[in-house]
């Protein structure tokens, strides 16, 4: 496939970036006699597709830009304990039910 212009009809594709060009691209867009324009424009990409990546590397530090299914630490124990609660919370009805159940049988 190729790029294509909004003009132009045909297929339009996405194109991926490693998270090595990403890192390195907020690295030169933070240098002082550089900045996010230039270096957008140098990269050819989107300076706010710059600027963003530049605010997930501040908020996220090395563990930014994981990519896809890719879960910190942090996100991996919430979903770990989240499918523990949904069986907890199963567990917790179906003793419901039989207690009920063994109540009704010895009236």
């Amino acid at each position: 496939m190729t790029k294509t212009k909004n003009s132009e009809i045909g297929p339009k594709f996405r194109r991926k970036h490693s998270k090595d060009f990403k890192k390195q691209a907020v690295g030169l867009a933070r240098q002082a006699d550089v900045g996010f324009r230039k270096a957008a424009k140098d990269l050819d990409i989107n300076e706010s597709l710059l600027r963003s990546w530049d605010k997930l590397f501040a908020a996220e530090g090395p563990e930014a830009f994981r990519g896809h299914g890719i879960r910190t630490e942090t996100e991996a124990e919430l979903a770990r304990l989240r499918r523990e609660n949904a069986v907890l919370r199963e567990e917790r009805d179906i003793l419901k039910k039989a207690t009920e159940f063994f109540v009704k049988e010895r009236r």
